[in-house]
């Protein structure tokens, strides 16, 4: 939310839940250490670089402690280094705390730097495999 600073942004699910404020601000500033962004923790979005404000996005999700994170399109507006350091958090989330990330993507990079793919059209699925990992 553009009114809102990074760290209420991640804290207000918490708060919505009902969490006291103070245990919220304190798990909202661990989740954005998570994603490398506790500096930037009392600026709001439209000073944060395009990626900051993805990672911003992240960490709210994390901040529940979620098993499963779906992330629509979650580079989508990117540029390509962007868009690499987005997927390298996701990936370090995936191997140190055991996140499994349900991405929906039209980007093929975005896909192929995954465990497995699952390619739609129309609701159907075509075709299910493992990506080559890159050499």
């Amino acid at each position: 939310l553009p009114v809102l600073k990074a760290v209420e942004n991640v804290e207000l699910p918490l708060l919505v839940r009902g969490d006291e404020p103070k245990a919220s601000r304190t798990k909202a500033l661990e989740a954005l250490a998570a994603v490398g962004l506790e500096p930037e923790s009392m600026k709001k979005p439209a000073v944060l670089s395009g990626g900051q404000q993805q990672r911003v996005a992240i960490a709210r999700a994390l901040v529940n402690e979620p098993d499963i994170v779906f992330a629509d399109e979650p580079t989508g507006n990117l540029d390509t280094e962007t868009t690499q350091e987005v997927i390298d958090l996701m990936r370090r989330l995936h191997r140190e705390k055991g996140l499994t990330f349900v991405i929906v993507t039209h980007d093929s990079s975005v896909g192929n730097a995954t465990e497995r793919v699952i390619l739609m059209r129309n609701g159907l699925i075509l075709k299910s495999f493992r990506p080559t990992p890159e050499a």
